[in-house]
């Protein structure tokens, strides 16, 4: 392959690309702004033709009725979507569905499969539930000690110092622990954060 053919091939891709990024800013801005009828109209076109950032955001227009009657179904397939990519906060989302049980059966263990799959990628809102649901033993028995740790995880991501919910779950949890048990959880957390990326 000529050094010329493969330069023109890499500039035409990213020519592609590059509109596609400007209808999603587009639609993003118009979300901002409130005028989710524009987003929609931007996003669609994208989602259809794979883009896991606007699948994201297209179910999350269905989910929380803006722009479009509220619709679990259509949220749910295109998170689904976007999750079959490996998009964190779709993951996430999805999770959300069978936590609480919009649009689909309620379901704690559908909900812990897809909470874990994104914080395996390091989305803390993920982690934060799963220390929930094993805090309450939804989904999952009942345990302090996983539930110490993925709180412990979440807390380390925040970026903002306001954010304690993580932190100030944790510490609840702690209140009913032995210390042999914070630190066990402490352990697999640090475990944890060395095995992932």
């Amino acid at each position: 392959m000529s050094y010329q053919f493969t330069v023109a091939l890499l500039l035409s891709l990213v020519c592609l690309a590059t509109p596609a990024r400007a209808d999603f800013e587009t639609g993003m801005d118009a979300y901002e702004r409130g005028n989710y009828t524009t987003a929609l109209s931007e996003w669609r076109p994208l989602a259809e033709k794979g883009d896991a950032q606007a699948q994201l955001h297209l179910g999350m227009l269905y989910h929380q009725a803006q722009g479009v009657p509220q619709d679990y179904t259509a949220a749910r397939e295109w998170y689904e979507k976007a999750a079959a990519q490996g998009y964190a906060m779709a993951q996430f989302n999805l999770g959300l569905l069978y936590d609480n049980g919009d649009g689909v059966p309620q379901n704690y263990a559908k909900a812990r499969q897809w909470y874990e799959k994104a914080a395996a990628r390091g989305y803390a809102m993920a982690q934060t539930n799963l220390g929930g649901l094993y805090a309450n033993g939804q989904g999952v028995s009942q345990d302090d000690v996983w539930a110490y740790m993925w709180y412990s995880l979440a807390a380390e991501q925040s970026t903002d110092p306001r954010d304690t919910h993580a932190a100030d779950r944790r510490e609840n949890v702690a209140h009913r622990m032995t210390p042999t048990q914070v630190v066990k959880a402490q352990k697999l957390a640090r475990e944890w954060t060395l095995r992932t990326p």
